[in-house]
């Protein structure tokens, strides 16, 4: 179940801006909250999730609960989506019974699940072949950025969808960048991603070796933090308890981004790389990685915790 908190940090829809009545599909720990932020911003939500739980929580922060996607598209403005996969994102749009059938014509279309490139642009492609306007906006940020409105949007889009899209996408996140045309905002996810993944892994393994030779942790942290090691991984996610307190490190490890996450979205990356006859050799090891950690115990922990893996193996 998602967790918000309904203070007045969010700007309510300003005098005279317009209402809009807006589907959510997926109301898991990211929708959920995304959703509820909408409603609090001012706009008439309808949400769908096959979970009762999520049903549950988001009525109890105002939006309202559709029985299916079909129910929740039909007098929608607009219609966000928050699915697992590809083949759940196809489905949904074009499948039978989809909500591009359903949904009034001019509808927008915001997909922000992570899925391949190739599957965004063939839905993206149905859409405007229905007289709808649609963006792929992958998001980065988390289950705290979910639910503090600070998420990063990469979209991908004609730029008058994007435009459309945009102030719904404010309520939602911090930083919002058009990325370019039709898949271009998963391209920037799945490259962002691999970055990611590849970078807390040389992190981890610094770690590993500075245990080895018997240098302080924190003393390296100090150093590379400062220096031509500094990275994201280190300075604002450090896989080791002490140095940074709000990295998931210094709680057990419990998943901000978890490990099956990254996994999803390295295997991503080799599928466009394979696809485009791009060279990943350190993405692909990424992968293999956190593949053998998913495997082994790292299923339900959060992706720096890959560390583990990486001391067992030493």
């Amino acid at each position: 179940m998602f967790k918000i908190q309904m203070d007045d940090d969010f700007q309510e829809v300003a005098m005279g801006e317009t209402v809009l009545r807006v589907a959510f599909v997926g109301l898991g720990n990211m929708g959920g909250p995304m959703a509820a932020n909408l409603v609090k911003a001012g706009h008439e939500v309808v949400g769908v999730d096959l979970s009762e739980e999520a049903r549950a929580a988001f009525q109890a922060v105002g939006g309202q609960v559709a029985t299916s996607a079909v129910e929740a598209v039909r007098e929608a403005q607009a219609v966000v989506t928050m699915l697992p996969a590809g083949k759940h994102v196809r489905s949904v749009y074009t499948g039978e019974g989809g909500i591009l059938a359903h949904a009034p014509k001019g509808t927008l279309f915001i997909d922000s699940s992570t899925i391949d490139v190739d599957c965004s642009r063939e839905v993206a492609k149905a859409a405007s072949d229905a007289g709808m306007d649609m963006v792929d906006a992958p998001v980065s940020g988390g289950i705290v950025g979910a639910a503090n409105g600070t998420l990063t949007f990469m979209v991908g889009g004609p730029e008058g969808a994007f435009e459309r899209a945009k102030s719904l996408l404010d309520i939602m996140g911090a930083s919002i960048v058009h990325a370019g045309e039709a898949g271009a905002g998963q391209a920037a996810k799945i490259c962002n991603n691999m970055l990611l993944g590849i970078s807390m892994i040389g992190t981890c393994e610094a770690f590993v070796l500075a245990e080895k030779l018997g240098l302080d942790p924190q003393k390296l942290y100090d150093i590379s933090s400062k220096s031509s090691g500094q990275c994201w991984s280190l300075t604002s996610y450090c896989p080791i308890p002490g140095p940074v307190p709000t990295s998931p490190a210094n709680n057990d490890y419990t998943p901000g981004f978890a490990a099956p996450m990254m996994l999803k979205d390295l295997l991503l990356a080799e599928e466009a790389a394979d696809s485009s006859g791009a060279n990943t050799p350190m993405g692909e090891k990424a992968a293999r990685l956190y593949e053998e950690y998913c495997n082994n115990g790292g299923e339900n922990v959060d992706f720096s915790g890959i560390i583990h893996l990486l001391r067992k193996s030493g």
